[in-house]
């Protein structure tokens, strides 16, 4: 008996690092993505960002936003601490007769990609306009604090939790907390300049590179198989392989879903095939899922996945109605289709219920934006978080970093 725990553990371990590495492999998409989305002006900069919050959120999360997510708080309450706690004995995963079946080690290393992914999300939201230490110090108030405290509310055994919100891999507790300090953000910051005219006129502004973009989008596609699969924490049964399994095809049909949905609907209202609007349907159809990746049916996802594609492309549109500046779409992928995929559990999950989904979707998204809009507005007063009007016409790659991504190309 002490032997099948022992493999069963090393197996889970071993699935739930793997899957991790899958997760962490969306820093890099995060970046290319937004790299693409960019002008060529401003890559080096968005680049620098990508790395540099990946490891800002490594070092916050290790020493404290891991304690304050699965500490012993209660309720609305998050106990604060530091550090990540003890690995797990032999004897005492031994004791727990495959209770415990995965390294303490593996959790947190698995946690702390999430947490990276959700700063990711504010990144390209504020792109080509924010000061970069700004940005980095707003990067250690998130991963630190504002994401685990909302964290803990759900995963951490918290308020929601004990409501019944139910949030599998989270839509609302990654997706949608990135999108809402990212909303507060851009509101702050405003527009680039010439985005829109005195008149109302919205002038589109192209990114300089969609392969990169593309690829972006197809290696996001990729680590989110980690992202819902390792959600499920187990695989070394029958029951556990299956329901992995089944993740797994839903994951992917959701996204297939909304790249197709988001393709269509664009091509009626714009008289095009957009392949922004593509690449971001198929990030809207993963989000869509990812509250529920397990329960629903594939035919079920495939119409999550659509409906994603198609509120995606009109809360695009709808933003730059109103003036909210989000070069990249994050905004709409990750917030609008945040809320969509918490409301769409209902539909698959008997156990889910749209008052709880509800109320822990607006307690997510109004601790984020309140504390994130706090954030936000203390950095501007002491050091500022825009950088000058000529720093922005000449690109943030030289007044940010002194690097040129492009020094051959002439500035675009």
């Amino acid at each position: 008996m002490d032997d099948l725990i022992q493999l069963a553990y090393a197996v889970d371990t071993f699935y739930f690092l793997i899957c991790g590495v899958l997760v962490m492999f969306m820093a890099p998409g995060f970046a290319m993505l937004e790299a693409g989305m960019v002008r060529a002006k401003n890559t080096s900069e968005i680049l620098t960002k990508n790395v540099a919050l990946f490891a800002i959120a490594s070092v916050m999360y290790l020493l404290v936003g891991y304690s304050i997510m699965y500490g012993d708080g209660s309720g609305w309450i998050p106990a604060f601490g530091f550090g990540i706690g003890e690995e797990n004995t032999v004897a005492d995963t031994l004791a727990s007769g495959g209770d415990t079946y995965y390294s303490a080690r593996s959790d947190f290393f698995f946690q702390v990609v999430f947490v990276a992914t959700a700063m990711s999300i504010v990144s390209g939201a504020v792109a080509e306009r924010m000061k970069l230490w700004a940005f980095l110090a707003f990067a250690v108030v998130m991963t630190g604090f504002i994401y685990p405290i909302q964290g803990f509310w759900k995963w951490g055994g918290g308020a929601l939790d004990e409501l019944g919100f139910l949030d599998f891999a989270g839509s609302g507790v990654v997706h949608m907390c990135g999108a809402a300090a990212a909303l507060a953000g851009v509101i702050l910051l405003g527009p680039r300049a010439g985005k829109y005219g005195p008149d109302g006129k919205i002038t589109p502004i192209p990114g300089a590179n969609m392969p990169l973009a593309t690829l972006g989008m197809f290696i996001l596609w990729f680590g989110w198989f980690g992202f819902n699969g390792g959600s499920e924490l187990k695989l070394s049964n029958i029951d556990e392989a299956n329901a992995v399994a089944a993740i797994f095809v839903n994951t992917n049909t959701a996204a297939a879903g909304g790249l197709i949905a988001a393709l269509i609907l664009a091509r009626i209202m714009f008289g095009k095939a957009d392949l922004t609007m593509a690449l971001n349907g198929a990030l809207a159809g993963l989000v869509s899922i990812t509250a529920e990746p397990l329960t629903g049916t594939a035919m079920q996802s495939l119409l999550i996945g659509m409906v994603g594609g198609v509120l995606v492309v009109l809360s695009i549109v709808g933003l730059d109605r109103l003036k909210i500046d989000d070069p990249v779409g994050a905004i709409s992928v990750h917030g609008t289709c945040g809320i969509w995929g918490l409301i769409a559990v209902v539909i698959t999950n008997s156990d889910a219920t749209i008052g709880a989904q509800l109320t822990g979707t607006f307690a997510i998204f109004v601790w984020t934006f309140v504390v994130s809009g706090i954030a936000w507005f203390a950095l501007k007063a002491i050091m500022g978080i825009r950088i000058s009007e000529e720093e922005e016409y000449e690109g943030a790659d030289i007044s940010e970093t002194g690097i040129e991504a492009y020094p051959e190309f002439s500035k675009t």
